[in-house]
Formats: structure tokens, C-alpha cells, sequence
């Protein structure tokens, strides 16, 4: 789905046993090069790829990938993007989940019982793959690391927003030629509605909450969250509510 000019929103769904799962990854574009924002669940590389060349992109401008944090449906299949691009993408990430995306430390809400449940999805290469990228003798994962305020050369610009609570190094990203606020998971779209990041997923809800309110800081106009989509009413002021929210 086309946001904006630069700005396309992907729409990846996944099965889990009687529950529907919806993520959304987004690129943003320009002329010469493109960046994926996030990666799904392992395995979706190919149809992540499908989308971008769907709409009307080529995939060959692939050049860099943003995680905005170490969870498995964002960091998913970045050994596909590694190991199976002619040409390795550069990765950026925030210095506090670092540890977990390079398999120093294992992802903090990915319990051994849940990692074979997902592994086991997949196939051998893919398997392969992801037990390869994410161990600690593997190539370093990350090529960029991120901080606040800083601008990444990507659509005209990307602001690194830091958004911790929901993992440490939670990112979110800005893009101000369009007003649109990439908000990971610091933020979810239910019913129409923004809401809170999903508690049950949120380690330090009390600091999760607080990066909510960072938002204010930027003229946001359109939201593009993980779980939820896009939403363009009342964004501001949605978010000056969320802001005022108890922070427990």
C-alpha cells in the first residue's frame, strides 16, 4: 500500500494455529536506493519481495535494512536478506538490542519452547540460516548503529526516534518529507484507535509509555504501526492521550 511518495506499506500474514497475524513492514524509497523497515517472521523474504516488486519497485534497489528492535517478527528473516542478497545489505540498529540481534544474548521474549515452535516452520535451509546468522560466531548482524535524533539517508530522511520499553533499543523512525511516524511496535492501531504497545509483550510498560510521549516532539501527521497498519485521524492529538496515560 503506497502512503506516500517513498513510502509503501507492506501487508505480510501469517497463521498461528487458529489466530491471524498482520505485520507491516514498510519501505521507504528514492530514486537511487531503498530500505526495508523490518523483516517479518523467518521465511518471508520471498514474499516480501513479491510485494515490493508488486508495487510497481524493484527489489534490486534493496540496499539497507532498519530493525526497530529484536523481536522474531521484526529480525525473522534477516538471514535470508544476508546470506541469499547478491549484494549484503547494511543494517541499522540500536546499540542496547545489539547484543540479542548479533546472538550474544538470546531475544528477550523468545523462550527455547517458542524458538522450536517457529524453527520448526521452516525449512532446513531456512532453519540453517537463522541458527547461523544468530549466533555469536557469526558475522557481525548489525553494520550501523543508530542513536537519537540521528538522520539516516533514506527517502530524504529518517529520524531515529528512541522509543525503549518495549525492548531496550526500541527505535521508531520519522519521515519528514511526508509527516509519516513509522512507530514500530511503541505503538498499535486497534479498531481505528492508536493504543499502547501489547502489555503482554512489554517488559518496562512505565518506560514504553514515556517514549510514547516523544512523538509530540515531531508534526506527525500519518502513522504506519507494526500491528495495526496505517492511521491518519486525529493522530496528534490520539497520541497526546496516549502520552497522559498512567504510566503503570
Amino acid at each position: 500500500m503506497k502512503i506516500s511518495n517513498g513510502v509503501e506499506m507492506l501487508s505480510l500474514t501469517f497463521q498461528a494455529g487458529d489466530q491471524t497475524m498482520v505485520i507491516h513492514p514498510v519501505v521507504v524509497y528514492d530514486n537511487e536506493q531503498m530500505v526495508l523497515i523490518d523483516t517479518g517472521f523467518p521465511g518471508s523474504r520471498d514474499l516480501i519481495l513479491k510485494q515490493i516488486s508488486e508495487a510497481g519497485l524493484s527489489p534490486e534497489k534493496l540496499n539497507a535494512i532498519i530493525l526497530t528492535h529484536q523481536d522474531a517478527d521484526h529480525i525473522g528473516s534477516l538471514p535470508q536478506f544476508l546470506e541469499n542478497s547478491s549484494k549484503r545489505p547494511k543494517v541499522y540498529a540500536h546499540k542496547e538490542d545489539q547484543p540479542y540481534i548479533e546472538g550474544e544474548k538470546p531475544l528477550i521474549k523468545l523462550s527455547p519452547e517458542r524458538r522450536e515452535i517457529i524453527l520448526g516452520l521452516l525449512s532446513e535451509q531456512d532453519r540453517a540460516q537463522f541458527e547461523r546468522v544468530f549466533s555469536s560466531e557469526s558475522e557481525a548482524n548489525i553494520s550501523v548503529l543508530v542513536e537519537e535524533g540521528q538522520t539516516l539517508p533514506f527517502g530524504g530522511g529518517l529520524t531515529v526516534i528512541e522509543t525503549p520499553g518495549h525492548t531496550p533499543g526500541h527505535i521508531s523512525l520519522y519521515h519528514r518529507p511526508s509527516q509519516i511516524l513509522i512507530a514500530g511496535d511503541a505503538m498499535m492501531v486497534s479498531k481505528g484507535q492508536l493504543v499502547g504497545p501489547n502489555p503482554t509483550m512489554t517488559p518496562d510498560k512505565s518506560t514504553a509509555m514515556k517514549s510514547i510521549g516523544k512523538f509530540l516532539e515531531y508534526p506527525v501527521q500519518n502513522v504506519i504501526c507494526y500491528h495495526g497498519g496505517f492511521l491518519n485521524t486525529d493522530v496528534q492529538e490520539q497520541i497526546a492521550k496516549l502520552a497522559l496515560l498512567p504510566e503503570s
